[in-house]
Parts: structure tokens; sequence; C-alpha cells
């Protein structure tokens, strides 16, 4: 079984090492991904929770009550 993940992983290795326009492709893969997890989240979805009440607990409260109670 090691013999088999080792060749796999010597596959990949190989593979990335002998790219050429695939390193572009990942830089760019990249920064998009950073673009939808960091940009996106700070300025289209603000943390709501934080702002609407000041402890954890009225957090979790709130969260329940919307969940089991919801018609």
């Amino acid at each position: 079984m090691q013999a088999l993940a080792q060749r796999v992983f010597c596959f990949y290795r190989e593979g990335f090492r002998s790219m050429s326009v695939g390193r572009s492709l990942w830089k760019l893969i990249a920064v998009k991904l950073f673009f939808i997890f960091v940009v996106l989240k700070l300025f289209f979805f603000p943390d709501i929770l934080k702002k609407r009440f000041h402890s954890d607990r009225e957090r979790a409260g709130h969260v329940l009550e919307e969940l089991t109670h919801r018609k």
C-alpha cells in the first residue's frame, strides 16, 4: 500500500514540475480562491449575529430558536 501511495505522489510531483502553462493556471486558481473566500466574505457576507447579539450564549439561543420554532 505504501508503494502505491509513493508512486502516486511521485507521479503528481513530476507532473507539476514539468508544467509550463499549468503553473500560471494554478496561480490564477489561487488568486480566484483568495478572491472568493476573502474579499467576498468581507464585503458581502458580514457577521450579522455578532452585530445583533453580544455573547455566544445569545447567538446560540437565537440560532436554536430559529431552527426549532420556524413556521
